[in-house]
Protein backbone atom coordinates (compact mmCIF):
# COMPACT_ATOMS: atom_id res chain seq x y z
CA UNK A 1 0.00 0.00 0.00
CA UNK A 2 1.86 3.64 -1.02
CA UNK A 3 0.96 5.80 1.69
CA UNK A 4 1.49 9.63 1.80
CA UNK A 5 4.45 11.11 4.12
CA UNK A 6 2.13 12.13 6.54
CA UNK A 7 0.64 8.74 7.07
CA UNK A 8 3.39 7.13 7.57
CA UNK A 9 4.27 4.99 10.54
CA UNK A 10 5.58 6.80 13.59
CA UNK A 11 8.84 5.02 13.87
CA UNK A 12 9.39 5.03 9.78
CA UNK A 13 8.33 9.24 10.18
CA UNK A 14 10.85 9.96 12.82
CA UNK A 15 13.71 8.18 10.81
CA UNK A 16 12.76 10.52 7.82
CA UNK A 17 12.84 13.44 10.07
CA UNK A 18 16.06 12.22 11.42
CA UNK A 19 17.40 12.05 7.98
CA UNK A 20 15.75 15.58 6.46
CA UNK A 21 17.53 17.12 9.63
CA UNK A 22 20.63 15.21 8.61
CA UNK A 23 21.29 16.80 5.35
CA UNK A 24 19.54 20.38 6.25
CA UNK A 25 22.62 20.61 9.12
CA UNK A 26 25.23 18.48 7.39
CA UNK A 27 26.39 15.74 8.96
CA UNK A 28 30.24 15.54 9.36
CA UNK A 29 32.12 13.48 6.84
CA UNK A 30 34.63 12.10 9.30
CA UNK A 31 36.95 13.00 12.67
CA UNK A 32 36.21 13.98 15.83
CA UNK A 33 33.25 16.22 14.68
CA UNK A 34 31.49 12.92 13.15
CA UNK A 35 32.11 11.11 16.25
CA UNK A 36 30.90 13.81 18.53
CA UNK A 37 27.82 14.14 15.90
CA UNK A 38 27.10 10.47 16.67
CA UNK A 39 27.18 11.06 20.69
CA UNK A 40 25.45 14.25 20.22
CA UNK A 41 22.37 13.51 17.11
CA UNK A 42 22.26 9.67 16.77
CA UNK A 43 20.46 7.83 19.06
CA UNK A 44 20.21 4.45 17.75
CA UNK A 45 23.95 3.78 19.46
CA UNK A 46 24.80 2.70 22.98
CA UNK A 47 26.61 6.11 23.28
CA UNK A 48 23.90 8.45 21.61
CA UNK A 49 21.09 6.37 24.03
CA UNK A 50 23.47 7.21 27.05
CA UNK A 51 23.69 10.75 26.19
CA UNK A 52 19.65 11.38 25.61
CA UNK A 53 19.02 9.56 29.24
CA UNK A 54 21.33 11.95 30.51
CA UNK A 55 19.90 15.46 28.84
CA UNK A 56 16.63 13.88 29.74
CA UNK A 57 17.19 13.51 33.67
CA UNK A 58 19.14 17.07 33.21
CA UNK A 59 15.91 18.45 31.52
CA UNK A 60 13.60 16.92 34.43
CA UNK A 61 15.91 17.98 37.37
CA UNK A 62 16.26 21.62 36.62
CA UNK A 63 12.70 22.11 35.65
CA UNK A 64 12.26 20.71 39.63
CA UNK A 65 15.11 23.54 40.51
CA UNK A 66 13.15 26.20 38.74
CA UNK A 67 9.59 25.19 40.20
CA UNK A 68 11.34 24.70 44.14
CA UNK A 69 12.82 27.72 43.76
CA UNK A 70 9.32 29.49 42.97
CA UNK A 71 8.50 28.08 46.12
CA UNK A 72 9.01 30.19 49.61
CA UNK A 73 9.60 27.77 51.75
CA UNK A 74 12.16 25.83 49.89
CA UNK A 75 14.00 28.80 48.75
CA UNK A 76 14.06 30.49 52.01
CA UNK A 77 15.49 27.06 53.02
CA UNK A 78 17.78 25.90 50.47
CA UNK A 79 18.33 28.86 48.49
CA UNK A 80 22.16 28.33 47.93
CA UNK A 81 21.93 25.02 46.96
CA UNK A 82 19.02 26.22 44.31
CA UNK A 83 21.39 28.51 42.90
CA UNK A 84 23.71 26.31 42.64
CA UNK A 85 22.12 23.76 40.78
CA UNK A 86 20.86 26.09 38.98
CA UNK A 87 24.24 27.51 37.27
CA UNK A 88 25.18 23.37 36.94
CA UNK A 89 22.33 22.49 34.85
CA UNK A 90 23.05 26.07 32.95
CA UNK A 91 26.59 25.39 32.30
CA UNK A 92 25.91 21.93 31.01
CA UNK A 93 22.87 22.99 29.22
CA UNK A 94 25.78 25.60 27.87
CA UNK A 95 28.40 22.95 26.82
CA UNK A 96 25.68 20.63 25.28
CA UNK A 97 24.75 23.86 22.69
CA UNK A 98 28.18 24.40 21.79
CA UNK A 99 28.72 20.69 21.12
CA UNK A 100 25.36 20.85 18.80
CA UNK A 101 26.75 23.50 17.01
CA UNK A 102 30.27 22.81 16.46
CA UNK A 103 29.59 19.42 15.57
CA UNK A 104 27.76 20.33 12.15
CA UNK A 105 28.31 21.41 9.04
CA UNK A 106 25.76 23.98 9.34
CA UNK A 107 25.47 26.08 13.26
CA UNK A 108 23.73 28.64 11.42
CA UNK A 109 20.94 26.54 10.07
CA UNK A 110 20.64 24.50 13.72
CA UNK A 111 20.76 28.17 15.95
CA UNK A 112 17.68 29.29 13.84
CA UNK A 113 15.88 25.71 13.90
CA UNK A 114 13.17 25.03 16.40
CA UNK A 115 15.12 22.73 18.94
CA UNK A 116 18.14 25.24 18.63
CA UNK A 117 15.49 28.23 19.82
CA UNK A 118 14.82 26.20 22.50
CA UNK A 119 18.19 24.99 23.06
CA UNK A 120 19.32 28.47 23.59
CA UNK A 121 16.38 29.89 25.51
CA UNK A 122 16.80 27.24 28.08
CA UNK A 123 20.34 28.67 29.02
CA UNK A 124 19.89 32.15 28.10
CA UNK A 125 17.39 33.53 31.38
CA UNK A 126 20.41 32.72 33.66
CA UNK A 127 22.65 34.39 31.68
CA UNK A 128 20.46 37.30 31.75
CA UNK A 129 19.30 37.96 35.41
CA UNK A 130 23.10 38.58 35.56
CA UNK A 131 24.55 40.19 32.46
CA UNK A 132 21.76 42.83 32.23
CA UNK A 133 22.00 44.44 35.64
CA UNK A 134 18.74 46.18 35.29
CA UNK A 135 16.69 43.38 34.93
CA UNK A 136 15.35 43.87 37.77
CA UNK A 137 13.58 47.24 36.60
CA UNK A 138 13.33 46.66 33.14
CA UNK A 139 11.52 43.01 33.89
CA UNK A 140 10.72 41.47 36.59
CA UNK A 141 12.98 38.43 37.13
CA UNK A 142 10.06 36.04 37.96
CA UNK A 143 9.72 36.13 34.09
CA UNK A 144 13.23 35.26 33.26
CA UNK A 145 13.07 32.67 36.11
CA UNK A 146 9.48 31.14 34.44
CA UNK A 147 11.46 30.94 31.35
CA UNK A 148 13.51 28.04 32.66
CA UNK A 149 10.86 25.87 32.84
CA UNK A 150 10.22 25.81 28.96
CA UNK A 151 13.65 23.53 28.98
CA UNK A 152 10.75 20.81 29.34
CA UNK A 153 9.86 21.77 25.87
CA UNK A 154 13.49 19.76 24.82
CA UNK A 155 11.95 17.08 25.86
CA UNK A 156 10.38 16.50 22.30
CA UNK A 157 13.24 15.68 20.56
CA UNK A 158 13.73 12.60 22.44
CA UNK A 159 10.62 10.72 22.32
CA UNK A 160 8.99 9.54 19.13
CA UNK A 161 5.52 9.89 20.39
CA UNK A 162 5.59 13.41 20.28
CA UNK A 163 6.79 13.33 16.97
CA UNK A 164 4.20 11.55 16.07
CA UNK A 165 1.42 13.70 17.72
CA UNK A 166 3.00 16.36 16.02
CA UNK A 167 2.17 14.82 12.60
CA UNK A 168 -0.79 14.07 13.70
CA UNK A 169 -1.90 17.98 14.38
CA UNK A 170 -0.06 19.16 11.07
CA UNK A 171 -2.32 16.76 9.14
CA UNK A 172 -5.59 17.56 11.16
CA UNK A 173 -4.68 21.19 10.68
CA UNK A 174 -7.41 22.91 8.28
CA UNK A 175 -9.92 20.56 10.32
CA UNK A 176 -9.26 21.70 13.82
CA UNK A 177 -9.17 25.63 12.31
CA UNK A 178 -12.74 24.73 10.72
CA UNK A 179 -13.71 23.47 14.23
CA UNK A 180 -12.72 26.50 16.19
CA UNK A 181 -14.55 28.95 13.49
CA UNK A 182 -17.31 27.64 14.18
CA UNK A 183 -16.89 27.75 18.16
CA UNK A 184 -15.79 30.90 17.85
CA UNK A 185 -19.14 31.87 15.63
CA UNK A 186 -20.69 29.57 18.05
CA UNK A 187 -19.41 32.04 21.00
CA UNK A 188 -19.93 35.33 19.05
CA UNK A 189 -24.11 34.33 18.41
CA UNK A 190 -24.55 33.42 21.80
CA UNK A 191 -22.51 35.83 23.45
CA UNK A 192 -24.42 38.77 21.77
CA UNK A 193 -27.91 36.86 21.91
CA UNK A 194 -27.40 36.72 25.84
CA UNK A 195 -25.87 40.57 25.87
CA UNK A 196 -29.72 41.24 24.46
CA UNK A 197 -31.44 39.36 26.46
CA UNK A 198 -29.94 39.79 29.96
CA UNK A 199 -28.38 43.19 29.88
CA UNK A 200 -26.13 45.12 31.99
CA UNK A 201 -28.32 44.99 34.78
CA UNK A 202 -27.83 41.38 35.14
CA UNK A 203 -23.69 41.90 34.71
CA UNK A 204 -23.60 41.21 30.95
CA UNK A 205 -22.10 45.22 30.53
CA UNK A 206 -20.77 44.11 27.19
CA UNK A 207 -21.09 41.99 23.94
CA UNK A 208 -16.69 41.02 24.94
CA UNK A 209 -18.07 39.93 28.65
CA UNK A 210 -20.98 38.30 27.42
CA UNK A 211 -18.16 36.40 25.32
CA UNK A 212 -16.66 35.45 28.32
CA UNK A 213 -19.79 33.93 30.02
CA UNK A 214 -20.30 32.05 26.15
CA UNK A 215 -17.09 30.66 27.04
CA UNK A 216 -16.99 29.41 30.19
CA UNK A 217 -20.49 27.90 29.55
CA UNK A 218 -19.62 26.11 26.51
CA UNK A 219 -16.55 24.65 27.69
CA UNK A 220 -18.76 23.72 30.79
CA UNK A 221 -16.74 25.36 33.29
CA UNK A 222 -18.77 27.64 34.53
CA UNK A 223 -16.98 29.93 37.06
CA UNK A 224 -20.14 31.14 38.09
CA UNK A 225 -19.23 34.73 38.69
CA UNK A 226 -22.00 35.66 35.72
CA UNK A 227 -25.45 33.86 35.55
CA UNK A 228 -28.39 34.11 33.70
CA UNK A 229 -31.36 35.65 35.90
CA UNK A 230 -34.33 35.45 33.35
CA UNK A 231 -35.81 32.41 32.11
CA UNK A 232 -34.73 32.66 28.27
CA UNK A 233 -31.25 33.44 29.28
CA UNK A 234 -31.04 29.92 31.49
CA UNK A 235 -32.88 28.20 28.49
CA UNK A 236 -30.00 29.77 26.25
CA UNK A 237 -27.31 28.90 28.72
CA UNK A 238 -28.74 25.16 29.13
CA UNK A 239 -28.46 24.43 25.07
CA UNK A 240 -24.86 25.80 25.08
CA UNK A 241 -23.80 23.63 28.07
CA UNK A 242 -25.22 20.92 26.01
CA UNK A 243 -23.82 21.74 22.83
CA UNK A 244 -20.33 22.26 24.84
CA UNK A 245 -20.93 18.45 25.58
CA UNK A 246 -20.67 17.37 22.13
CA UNK A 247 -18.10 20.65 20.64
CA UNK A 248 -15.12 19.70 23.01
CA UNK A 249 -15.38 15.75 22.20
CA UNK A 250 -14.39 17.10 18.50
CA UNK A 251 -10.71 17.56 18.27
CA UNK A 252 -10.34 14.56 20.17
CA UNK A 253 -11.49 12.56 17.34
CA UNK A 254 -10.15 14.40 14.69
CA UNK A 255 -6.77 13.86 16.01
CA UNK A 256 -6.90 10.40 16.95
CA UNK A 257 -8.06 9.47 13.50
CA UNK A 258 -4.56 10.92 11.82
CA UNK A 259 -2.83 9.41 14.80
CA UNK A 260 -4.77 5.98 13.99
CA UNK A 261 -3.96 6.60 10.14
CA UNK A 262 -0.42 7.17 10.38
CA UNK A 263 0.19 3.78 12.92
CA UNK A 264 -1.79 1.57 10.47
CA UNK A 265 -0.24 3.26 7.38
CA UNK A 266 -3.60 4.10 6.44
CA UNK A 267 -3.35 7.28 4.24
CA UNK A 268 -6.56 9.41 4.81
CA UNK A 269 -7.88 11.17 1.36
CA UNK A 270 -9.56 14.36 2.28
CA UNK A 271 -12.74 15.26 1.01
CA UNK A 272 -12.48 17.67 -2.62
CA UNK A 273 -15.26 20.09 -3.80
CA UNK A 274 -15.82 17.79 -6.77
CA UNK A 275 -19.79 17.46 -7.38
CA UNK A 276 -21.40 15.11 -9.60
CA UNK A 277 -22.88 16.95 -12.62
CA UNK A 278 -26.01 14.01 -12.63
CA UNK A 279 -27.29 14.53 -8.78
CA UNK A 280 -25.20 17.29 -7.58
CA UNK A 281 -23.71 14.86 -4.87
CA UNK A 282 -20.58 16.85 -3.30
CA UNK A 283 -17.33 16.16 -1.43
CA UNK A 284 -15.77 13.17 -3.31
CA UNK A 285 -12.52 12.18 -3.17
CA UNK A 286 -9.36 13.24 -5.08
CA UNK A 287 -9.14 9.47 -6.74
CA UNK A 288 -13.12 8.53 -7.22
CA UNK A 289 -14.16 7.98 -10.47
CA UNK A 290 -17.72 7.70 -9.72
CA UNK A 291 -20.21 8.97 -7.89
CA UNK A 292 -21.17 8.07 -4.24
CA UNK A 293 -24.59 8.47 -4.45
CA UNK A 294 -25.56 7.55 -7.98
CA UNK A 295 -22.94 5.79 -9.73
CA UNK A 296 -22.60 8.56 -12.60
CA UNK A 297 -19.06 9.14 -14.18
CA UNK A 298 -17.15 12.14 -12.32
CA UNK A 299 -15.71 14.92 -14.44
Amino acid sequence: MNTTPDSRPPAKAAKAAYARAETELGKPLQGWRLALYTVVFESDTRAGRTFDVVVIGAILMSVAVAIADSTHALASRFGPLLYVAEWFFTLLFTVEYIARLICVRRPLRYAKSFFGVIDLLSILPTYLAVLVPGAYVLIDVRVLRLLRVFRIFRLTAYVNEFTALGQALKASYRKIAVFISFVVMLILVFGSLMYVVEGPENGFTSIPVAMYWAVTTVTTVGFGDITPKTEFGRLISSVMMLLGWGTLAVPTGIVTAEMTAQRHGWPLMPASARTCAVCGTEGHSAEANFCRHCGAKLP
